[in-house]
């Protein structure tokens, strides 16, 4: 029974994640890129150098998500519905990812965002899991996962990235 109902909980959340992706990327049209000097970011030397250290680190749900590629539930996340000033950090490393300026509502359950906040903050790489078509976000600082990109954003980009909010820690504009 215990199995029965964690299978169909993947299932439901690989149903959410199919309805909020859009079906025209077939292709891996983005290019990784290389690390953005950020000086807010935790130094690669005292990063977590396994994952044993990294679950010590940080929480469990943080754990399954930034480090095992996880999902959380849609319009669940302290993020989909926030708006104040600031800026979106990544909880494992502490670099900078998105403004609030580039965040909109897409109404698909998670954080999204138009643009991030430097050009070299993420890399963005092909995820054919699922039997799904789709782009991972993963922080370009500390290799976590942050969610998946799609080419359906508003203008000028065209792009939106849809991010956990057990990925991201907010900082408000005044700090």
């Amino acid at each position: 029974m215990h199995k029965t109902i964690r299978y169909l909980h993947a299932i439901s959340i690989a149903l959410m994640i199919a309805a909020c992706s859009s079906p025209k990327i077939t292709e891996n049209k983005y290019e990784d890129t290389p690390i953005m000097e950020n000086t807010q970011k935790i130094s690669k030397d005292l990063l977590p150098q396994n994952e044993e250290e990294w679950k010590n680190r940080l929480d469990p749900e943080s754990f399954r998500v930034l480090r095992s590629k996880g999902t959380e539930k849609p319009y669940t996340g302290i993020y989909d519905n926030h708006w104040d000033s600031g800026h979106y950090r990544c909880k494992a490393c502490k670099s900078e990812l998105f403004s609030s300026n580039s965040k909109f509502n897409a109404g698909c359950g998670w954080p999204s965002f138009s643009e991030v906040s430097y050009p070299n903050t993420v890399r963005l790489v092909q995820d054919n899991s699922y039997n799904m078509q789709r782009v991972e976000v993963v922080c370009a600082h500390c290799d976590s996962h942050l969610g998946h990109v799609f080419d359906d954003g508003p203008k000028p980009t065209g792009l939106r990235y849809c991010i956990n909010s057990v990925c991201l820690e907010f900082v408000p504009a005044d700090k």
